[in-house]
């Protein structure tokens, strides 16, 4: 019977009335078994008396199990708050039974009735006891039942941080269906809790989880539990585990947990992302919030990675209209289904290209926008090093149209969204996103629009960065392609980013140039060796890092100021104001203007004039590098030396 109600119960929960009648089984027992243990364990008593008591206990314990709701827990998932709640019931029960005796005894319902207080004490004792004894005996034959007909232990797993944060995944990887590990074990710095136990579970000391003890206990995966945890800490103490030959796993925050509780499928493992130390971001912030207020907004390159969390964060504000163009359908398409699904209605996708000056000029007319995001650009700089005429159309040219048209259609603000390649340009998309800034400064003097650029570096997970790369190498088997062994590189998370740019934006009062504090530079050598640990394999032995050589206009370090520039900060800790060299902006938007022309006409001499307009474009492993092996141009640089604030 027993069995076949595990069996049952392996598919679907208990009906709380049969909990209920098992409850008041196990009531009926326990007063009979206070009144033999009352007397000596002999029936030395009236049984008779005892017939007549047993029917009014057990209903006056029923109708206590049902206002306190004891019966309605999900017994293979008893806990603590279960066996309050027993408590509860049986001291309410103990109550009414008092009660209902005195008043029958007071008012001689039944003549000679009445059950000796000694009794109701020793009977709640008891039924408590075997209320709660008999629920986790039948979770524990559950989990017996489980393991041995369903799955079967194939690793064994450590959890670090013995608080309440561990105790919850330990419960929720024991308590899973789908159960396959074995904890073995807590690890926790706190020297109070080395050696005691939480659940028949040993705390170990952080000292103690060494090779020699993953090898002896055939650990093969830790699981990161700590909630209050800064991400400098994290990352170190994640990098730790990292070094070590298991998988690391993390629980997330609190806060991410589904409907306040936490599922074996969020425990996932630790992603490169959690040891790049960049902190979270507020979803919702004031002064962005008054900026982008009763505003008619339009986003370029709405379906790319930075542009469509621009639009995400921005459907969180109170906006009057927003407006998403991107070329690629199948990317638009995706995100607009994603903003329906979230409940977000005011908006419109448009298929369009920012080239077409035409079809850029009728939506500027229909839809009249007081803001602009300017997010679409070519971006990869390989690709962009042998396509130099698609660089300089969409990059400098689009740039101009959107630009153009936005003081034409009297547009309040336009921001800007550049990279750090445009500094010291060693490449054509670097070199193209320059000449774009330096575009967007000419219009700034006509002062009719507030144009604005926002410079940072590479972002996490983005389309076609080195992070997505490694993960798809990594599930191929390898190697991982690093270009050189100190190549280094800033980072940041698309949120953080995007919600910068709509700060800036906030922030700018026009000519600016913001440049993003990236924090420290990462070396990509040591971000591949990372991913191979945190995939649970090992380098060189299950997957090693091949070193190709830098690629076209590659450059080993990345700068976010060019030479003569240096910063002025804002009120917000993580954006700065770049103090820039002064241009002569009516030779600059000529010679722009001659090589968006010449572009056209598919020149061989684009390149060559793009270095005329940024003189610092200097290319590197590249077959433009003879350009700069060349006799120096007569042609006056554009570039003065005296600085200058443009704000």
């Amino acid at each position: 019977m027993i069995s076949k109600l595990l069996a049952e119960t392996t598919k679907k929960h208990i009906s709380k009335w049969l909990v209920l009648v098992i409850d008041s089984i196990i009531i009926s027992f326990s007063f009979v078994l206070s009144y033999i243990i009352r007397f000596n364990l002999t029936l030395d008593f009236d049984v008779q008396q005892l017939f007549y008591q047993l029917p009014l206990v057990v209903l006056i314990s029923c109708a206590a199990i049902l206002i306190i709701g004891s019966h309605k827990g999900v017994i293979r998932h008893t806990g603590v708050k279960d066996v309050y709640n027993l408590f509860n019931a049986t001291c309410l029960a103990s109550i009414f039974t008092i009660f209902f005796v005195v008043l029958i005894k007071q008012y001689e319902f039944v003549e000679g009735f009445t059950i000796p207080l000694s009794i109701i004490i020793i009977h709640s004792l008891i039924s408590f006891m075997g209320l709660t004894a008999s629920r986790f005996l039948f979770k524990y034959l559950h989990h017996q039942y489980q393991s041995r007909n369903n799955l079967k232990i194939t690793k064994n797993v450590l959890i670090y941080g013995a608080s309440e944060s561990g105790i919850i995944a330990h419960n929720v990887i024991t308590n899973s269906p789908l159960n396959t590990a074995r904890v073995i074990g807590y690890i926790d710095h706190d020297g109070r809790k080395v050696g005691k136990q939480i659940n028949g579970v040993k705390i170990f000391g952080k000292e103690e989880l060494t090779e020699s003890f993953i090898h002896k206990n055939k650990i093969s995966e830790v699981i990161f539990s700590i909630q209050k945890i800064g991400p400098n800490e994290l990352r170190k103490e994640v990098q730790e585990l990292v070094n070590l030959p298991i998988q690391v796993k993390i629980v997330p925050p609190v806060e991410d947990w589904i409907n306040g509780e936490l599922k074996p499928s969020q425990i996932k493992k630790v992603q490169i992302e959690d040891l790049l130390d960049r902190p979270p971001i507020d979803t919702k912030n004031n002064k962005i919030g008054e900026a982008l207020k009763n505003q008619t907004i339009l986003v370029t390159g709405g379906a790319g990675s930075i542009g469509s969390e621009l639009v995400r964060q921005i459907c969180l504000y109170d906006y009057t209209s927003l407006i998403i163009i991107d070329q690629a359908e199948s990317a638009l398409y995706d995100l607009q289904q994603e903003l329906k699904q979230n409940g977000h209605h005011n908006y419109i996708a448009l298929v369009a290209d920012i080239r077409d000056k035409n079809r850029m000029s009728m939506l500027f007319q229909e839809y009249k926008p007081t803001m602009v995001f300017h997010a679409a650009a070519y971006k990869h700089v390989p690709l962009m090093e042998y396509n130099s005429y698609e660089a300089i159309k969409i990059n400098i040219a689009g740039t101009k149209v959107i630009a153009d048209l936005a003081i034409q259609n009297n547009v309040s603000k336009f921001v800007f969204v550049s990279t750090d390649k445009a500094v010291n340009p060693t490449n054509v998309m670097g070199a193209t996103k320059r000449i774009a800034e330096m575009y967007i400064s000419c219009l700034q003097q006509e002062n009719k629009t507030k144009f604005i650029i926002t410079r940072f570096g590479n972002v996490l997970g983005s389309n076609g960065s080195v992070i997505p790369l490694f993960k798809k190498q990594i599930e191929k088997g390898g190697p991982l392609t690093v270009t050189h062994k100190d190549i280094t590189r800033y980072f940041m998370t698309i949120p953080e980013a995007s919600q910068l740019v709509l700060e800036a934006g906030s922030m700018g009062n026009g000519g600016e140039i913001f440049i993003f504090d990236m924090g420290e530079c990462v070396k990509i050598f040591d971000l591949a060796k990372n991913m191979i640990k945190l995939s649970g394999l090992s380098y060189p032995h299950d997957i090693d890092i091949e070193i190709t050589g830098l690629r076209p206009g590659e450059k080993l370090y990345e700068e976010l100021l060019a030479n003569g520039e240096n910063t002025m900060p804002t009120y917000h800790k993580k954006i700065l104001i770049s103090k820039t060299k002064c241009i002569d902006y009516n030779a600059a938007r000529t010679k722009i203007e001659e090589l968006c022309l010449t572009n056209m006409f598919f020149s061989g001499n684009t390149v060559r004039l793009m270095k005329e307009i940024v003189p610092e474009y200097v290319s590197k492993n590249s077959k433009f590098t003879q350009l700069d092996q060349e006799k120096k141009l007569d042609t006056p640089h554009l570039s003065d030396v005296k600085e200058k604030n443009l704000t």
